[in-house]
């Protein structure tokens, strides 16, 4: 398989105003991608695409040079305004159009952006079809005749679409009512839905993070500050607390204690429910970043664990291989494939929620059984030529603290993607031992 240029692990991303994320290049983009559309449907048809964004100001422009290059390709578009990304996946496959566009950076800051692709089913791109788009991209700008421009219009009701989608996802005989949840959209993508979607469940809402001014997504607030909810769960008195991040997501959850539960104790309070319940169909797909103690507790309960590469997709991925339904990330990214095509963090929220109604539990209580061990990452500088895998000092510690580890910890060695870095990963029973082996490990790698 030949190397993406543009495309990374979700989309293209990057700081607005330098290449890619600067018009001209996204309207190149929306212009190759309309390209690959057209090649696909054949002669005589006309492609349609929905383009949804979240919060961020750099939004406005650059969905009007994703619209111009669709157009210009002779592609229609529907335009969503903020909405979350997997209320586009959603909706892309609901009105059957040919692709869903999403104009965001997640959880990155404001001054970021970028483009997330849905195909037809809602799902992720494939390597095949990125690299195609990154062919049309290379042949430069070939706009259609006039009368073969596309439109654009506005899907002004698409919010409660969504929010329909989201509430059939939570059982019908099921209610949240006498529940008090503390709702943070961290000022992006969600801000219009998710405080709708669990107060029409008939829970009380307090929400926060529902004031976007164009700079102030994922700032203090949503799933990557977390602490915040933490704290206004307390405040409030509320029963838990939901964040999702500025494109909705990620999901993290507060008790009403103000404890914290990240992606991997929210994958298990799903997976054991519906164990229980005989629903899980198959096994769990966590990936190379998932707690062991999460692949511990599922062990203990006789459930399938498999990991994925880190990234959603690859999650998915092994999913659709196993035919199983349930997978995650620790940093909150949950897939309920018989719910949603791809993460939703609204979604996951329910299936949590769903848990701890049947089963009349706290947060606390339904994830009891899983205990994370202690983790110790350290990055480690090393020049991108340097065979630091081969060395015979970084082969001999390692096995000498996968040998110490062993059914009690694990070890995950790992070059970045974007930076000359490897992530030196070492989780133990022990905080002192994760520490020690990560040290260790860390200084054979750069010796």
């Amino acid at each position: 398989m030949n190397k993406r240029k543009y495309f990374g692990t979700d989309g293209v991303r990057g700081e607005v105003g330098v290449a890619p994320i600067t018009p001209d290049f996204i309207m190149q983009l929306g212009h190759a991608t309309g390209r690959v559309l057209r090649a696909q449907m054949g002669a005589g048809k006309r492609p349609a695409v929905l383009i949804g964004k979240d919060t961020r100001i750099s939004g406005y422009m650059l969905e009007s040079a994703l619209e111009a290059g669709l157009s210009s390709a002779g592609v229609d578009t529907l335009l969503t305004g903020p909405l979350p990304t997997p209320a586009i996946a959603y909706l892309t496959r609901a009105l059957r159009l040919q692709a869903g566009l999403v104009i965001s950076a997640s959880h990155n800051p404001f001054a970021d952006n970028g483009i997330k692709f849905f195909n037809g089913e809602g799902d992720k791109l494939s390597d095949e079809a990125e690299l195609k788009i990154e062919a049309e991209i290379d042949l430069g700008l070939r706009c259609v005749s006039s009368g073969e421009l596309g439109k654009a219009k506005r899907l002004n009701d698409a919010p409660g679409r969504y929010i329909e989608f989201c509430k059939r996802a939570f059982p019908s005989e099921l209610s949240l009512r006498g529940l008090k949840i503390v709702v943070d959209c961290a000022h992006g993508a969600a801000y219009q839905v998710a405080p709708a979607v669990f107060h029409e469940l008939g829970a009380e809402v307090v929400s926060l993070g529902v004031s976007p001014d164009g700079t102030n997504i994922n700032k203090g607030v949503g799933a990557t500050h977390a602490d915040y909810l933490s704290t206004m769960v307390v405040k409030h008195e509320a029963d838990l607390g939901i964040a999702v991040d500025g494109d909705a997501d990620r999901l993290i959850m507060a008790d009403a204690h103000g404890g914290l539960y990240d992606g991997d104790q929210l994958v298990y309070i799903i997976a054991a429910h519906r164990n229980t319940l005989g629903e899980l169909g198959g096994g769990v797909v966590g990936t190379q970043m998932t707690n062991y103690g999460l692949e511990s507790a599922f062990a203990k309960r006789g459930i399938a664990f498999e990991r994925a590469k880190v990234g959603d997709r690859y999650v998915l991925e092994v999913l659709r291989k196993n035919n199983w339904r349930i997978g995650g990330e620790n940093s909150g990214h949950i897939l309920c494939l018989d719910r949603h095509s791809t993460g939703d963090a609204i979604i996951a929220a329910l299936e949590v929620l769903r848990a701890l109604v049947e089963q009349g539990v706290s947060l606390a209580e339904a994830a009891h059984d899983v205990t994370l061990l202690p983790q110790e990452l350290i990055n480690v500088r090393i020049d991108k030529a340097s065979p630091w895998a081969d060395k015979a000092g970084v082969k001999a510690v390692l096995a000498d603290w996968e040998a110490k580890l062993t059914g009690h910890g694990r070890i995950l060695l790992r070059p970045s993607g974007t930076e000359p870095v490897v992530r030196v990963m070492v989780e133990a029973e022990d905080a002192a031992m994760a520490r020690t082996g990560a040290e260790a490990i860390a200084a054979a790698v750069a010796g």
